[in-house]
């Protein structure tokens, strides 16, 4: 007897609960503003693949955090282990300042990410705790195995984020957060394909200051580097030849982004607008995650503000 009754208070929440419309609820309402989460393989790639529009959001007081999964240990040419990790972190940490953003560098070696449970409830805290609206990653298809799981780890967290037993340490998150992927150029298994383009052309000088600061990345040539290339760039101390250096590298990288995403900024900033936007973020939705129609998408990210 007591197990039908149990039956059919299940089946009447059940359907009360179908009867309820849907509604978004934002995990940071208590103060009207979004919280954010850029997730990079290493100290450098959040804010490369979305410090401007990282810094539009701050500009209108969402909270915005910049996480590396890894510490960057053995991104250089020159140096490495614990020396490098802390000049990496220091260098986020000042263009965190810059872009007006947080930044945390997970304790994860350089080149030795690997898809564990153990790193799949690491990024679930992460993303819990930050109490995320929105959740960014790498695709997982790259050039770089630190890069792919990356977006595996984060699409395994995406559905664990909401389930209360999964980390019962860390509070579940009452809404699933919109989750999307950061631009690149790999075409297998599918080529990207943007579903929003942020114009950064208001904020591309900021972005350039930041990014001025990895110093270790693009001054010295990271893992990639060498004497040669240090050789090519202008010395430390030609500060203003060094940001002009960067500028015209930068400007070519965010203007073939905008020209590739240009349907959609004439779709969201409209026909005159959008042939105008010279540089441009573009990002893609997660299939995981909840799934925003495209208005709600432009409410979410920092369109014409």
């Amino acid at each position: 007897m007591k197990s039908h009754s149990l039956l059919a208070l299940l089946v009447a929440a059940v359907f009360l609960a179908a009867t309820i419309p849907f509604q978004t609820v934002y995990a940071a309402d208590a103060d009207g503003k979004l919280r954010i989460l850029v997730f990079g393989a290493h100290p450098d790639d959040a804010e490369f693949k979305a410090g401007g529009t990282a810094a539009k959001w701050s500009k209108l007081g969402h909270h915005v955090k910049l996480v590396s999964v890894t510490n960057g240990d053995i991104g250089h040419w020159q140096m490495a282990g614990g020396p490098l990790a802390q000049r990496r972190t220091a260098e986020v940490q000042a263009a965190a300042k810059k872009l007006g953003t947080h930044a945390q560098v997970l304790d994860i070696h350089d080149g030795e990410l690997l898809p564990t449970l153990e790193n799949r409830k690491l990024i679930t805290r992460v993303i819990r705790e930050w109490k995320a609206d929105i959740v960014i990653s790498h695709r997982p298809w790259d050039y770089h195995p630190d890069h792919r799981y990356v977006g595996v780890l984060v699409q395994d967290a995406a559905f664990m984020v909401t389930v209360p037993f999964f980390c019962p340490d860390s509070p579940p998150l009452k809404t699933n957060p919109v989750f999307l992927f950061s631009s690149d150029g790999f075409q297998r298994p599918y080529p990207f394909k943007p579903d929003v383009a942020v114009s950064i052309d208001d904020v591309f000088e900021q972005k350039l200051d930041a990014v001025h600061e990895l110093t270790s990345q693009v001054y010295e040539g990271g893992a990639s580097g060498s004497e040669e290339f240090v050789r090519s760039v202008p010395p430390e101390s030609d500060t203003a030849g060094r940001k002009a250096w960067l500028k015209t590298r930068w400007q070519d990288r965010q203007s073939r982004e905008a020209d590739k995403a240009r349907a959609v900024l004439l779709e969201i900033y409209g026909e005159e607008a959008g042939k105008k936007v010279k540089y441009a973020e573009s990002f893609e939705i997660c299939e995981y995650g909840r799934r925003p129609s495209p208005e709600e998408l432009k409410k979410l990210f920092p369109i014409g503000k």
